[in-house]
């Protein structure tokens, strides 16, 4: 995808891209693609559910006690049967995703900028 419109500062400055740690991942069969449910931790800014699809490179068991990025200022979405409360980044080849994350840890609920 190619957006040819320039992002402005202040534009990129409303995202909240957050680190967070994954607490708990599980399946999510009433998804319309394979999908887990992931719940994260941001610190101060409390914990979050999302729906992740994730599951060419994941299993829920490894993902939990990992940091991911995430942007927290999205409206929730309603997915399937649960509500979406931040969108988890990854890098995208084709359909595979492949998470974001510090190279080392930090506290939850830092700012990516």
């Amino acid at each position: 995808m190619n957006n040819d419109t320039p992002l402005t500062w202040s534009e990129f400055t409303r995202v909240e891209m957050r680190v967070g740690t994954v607490i708990a991942a599980r399946h999510f069969p009433e998804a319309r693609n394979p999908s887990y449910i992931l719940e994260i931790d941001f610190g101060p800014l409390g914990q979050r559910k999302t729906s992740a699809q994730i599951t060419d490179l994941y299993q829920p068991e490894g993902l939990v006690g990992r940091q991911v990025v995430a942007v927290v200022n999205f409206p929730p979405k309603q997915i399937a049967n649960i509500m979406s409360e931040c969108l988890v980044l990854g890098g995208m080849e084709g359909k595979v995703i492949t998470l974001l994350a510090p190279d080392t840890p930090v506290e939850n609920g830092t700012r990516i900028g």
